[in-house]
């Protein structure tokens, strides 16, 4: 059923439902906590899909969550761009394509419209246009397009997830070198000092460690 609902939502992954991603709310329809009409980029022909599935009837779209709308695509201001790379970080499809301290580009064909790097520019350069305002939800947005999108996510959350482990593994190697050296100290400064630093670096190191798993 999860599956069946995942396959129905646009992926566009733009959290606008309340949940992280479009499988995490397709999750939550099943578990039946969360009503059918939360996607306002699936809108009221994705209400009626979810409503086929689950054998619920169908609804309005939640106001709460938005309103269905056309498919925008996100443009970048080249004069004001600073190169900062958050935009890049918040896209959830790696569709923002630059380097720190270069301009950045959007690769129109796989932008999903989400939004998501909108709040993230520290100097507001990006802005969201329509494409063709006559169309929206799955008039707008292909399932093709949406298989596609669902492929980048997948793929964005495995970079990421391997970046966090080589990350924490790079902190844990250098809290062992500094336990190591404050090891090798102690035979000349106290042991009570020593303690204390021992447990600075290591309550720092579990601090960075809940930071990045939320």
């Amino acid at each position: 059923m999860i599956a069946s609902l995942d396959a129905a939502l646009p992926q566009t992954q733009c959290t606008r439902c309340g949940y992280p991603d479009c499988h995490s709310y397709a999750e939550a329809v099943a578990k039946q906590e969360a009503a059918i009409n939360q996607c306002p980029p699936g809108g009221a022909e994705g209400i009626r899909r979810l409503a086929v599935l689950t054998g619920l009837p169908t609804l309005p779209l939640s106001a709460e969550h938005g309103q269905e709308g056309p498919l925008k695509l996100a443009v970048i201001d080249e004069s004001w761009c600073i190169g900062c790379t958050l935009c890049i970080k918040a896209c959830p499809v790696d569709c923002i394509v630059g380097a720190p301290k270069q301009m950045h580009l959007i690769v129109n064909e796989q932008c999903t419209g989400c939004e998501l790097c909108v709040p993230a520019c520290p100097v507001d350069c990006i802005s969201m246009v329509e494409l063709q305002p006559t169309l929206t939800a799955w008039d707008a947005w292909s399932p093709a397009q949406a298989e596609q999108a669902r492929g980048r996510y997948q793929f964005h959350q495995l970079k990421r997830s391997r970046e966090t482990r080589e990350n924490e593994a790079r902190l844990q190697a250098k809290a062992e070198a500094k336990l190591a050296h404050l090891e090798e100290a102690s035979k000349i400064t106290d042991p009570q000092e020593l303690d204390r630093k021992r447990a600075v670096i290591e309550a720092a190191l579990a601090r960075a460690r809940a930071k990045r798993h939320g």
